[in-house]
């Protein structure tokens, strides 16, 4: 994996590019540098139902790597199963954790030690998994405020500071309320400015930022060096701008990822919602068609 080295610098460095310049990239002889990513939240009612056996599916589909969500602090449980055990049936899976949602937003208005409680399970449970990143994921509506926002930033630097001396990995996941307008202020523009780059990286979901954000994703990514070390892969419906299947939407995935600067890029995770075309299982089977064929050469 080639986490700050972008693939044309590659092929430059290498020398690739100078005898093979007049070659599209779609040619050039590169496997895949990052293990293609599932979030696992895209096929959640199966999860639910048989979480084992909805990964190994998942893993016959080429998906290597994910991302969780739902842990269970108190009990120590992903999915109902002890996190020791989660992790011995993942390396049975030949399926690694690389980072999870964890529910920092229900906590919000609790006193900060309460917080800083959960954090040290959530900590518990990612070492536990062989996990590298915690990662904040949603905000509920009742705090999409500006003054929320500023106290959103604090809070996101001393959860990053506990996670990082723990020896682990913490950043945020945008979604579009982020971008609104709050009288010209905007909650990403706050928290970018609030944030140590040190403690909080961030998590782009690539959907969010082409559905609501003046800022496209080249700009956001050259605006901040370093910071983006995971991305969030999603298709966005041509007429309801919904969620969609790769290769159904409407964001030219080609034209970005054949020519995008992949920065800090560590980790990156096909996503989708909901909006199935027929249910979730046979989205994240398209999808992984689609992407195999079409973009996993550039990444």
């Amino acid at each position: 994996m080639y986490n700050s080295t972008t693939r044309r610098t590659f092929l430059k460095q290498t020398g690739v590019l100078s005898v093979s310049s007049m070659l599209p990239l779609s040619v050039l002889p590169l496997d895949p540098r990052f293990k293609m990513g599932l979030q696992l939240f895209t096929i959640r009612d199966a999860m639910a139902k048989d979480p084992l056996g909805s990964i190994k599916y998942a893993r016959s589909l080429g998906y290597e790597d994910g991302e969780i969500y739902g842990y269970d602090g108190e009990n120590d449980t992903y999915y109902g199963i002890k996190s020791k055990e989660f992790k011995k049936n993942l390396i049975d899976l030949d399926f690694t954790i690389s980072s999870g949602h964890y529910d920092f937003s229900s906590r919000f208005n609790e006193p900060m030690e309460i917080l800083e409680r959960y954090v040290d399970q959530c900590i518990e449970g990612s070492h536990s998994i062989g996990s590298k990143y915690i990662t904040w994921p949603w905000l509920a509506p009742e705090f999409r405020d500006i003054e929320n926002f500023k106290l959103l930033t604090d809070k996101l630097n001393k959860i990053g500071e506990q996670v990082t001396k723990a020896g682990l990995e913490f950043a945020y996941h945008n979604h579009d309320f982020e971008f609104t307008n709050h009288n010209g202020e905007q909650g990403y523009t706050i928290i970018l400015a609030g944030t140590d780059p040190n403690f909080v990286k961030l998590q782009m979901d690539m959907y969010w930022v082409e559905h609501s954000s003046e800022k496209n994703i080249n700009q956001l990514i050259a605006e901040n060096p370093g910071r983006y070390v995971m991305w969030h892969i999603k298709d966005m419906d041509r007429v309801t701008r919904d969620y969609s299947e790769m290769g159904n939407g409407s964001i030219d995935y080609v034209s970005l990822l054949s020519t995008i600067d992949e920065d800090a890029l560590q980790y990156y995770y096909i996503e989708q919602g909901g909006n199935f075309a027929e249910n979730s299982m046979k989205s994240i089977t398209d999808s992984a068609t689609y992407f195999k064929k079409h973009l996993q050469r550039y990444l």
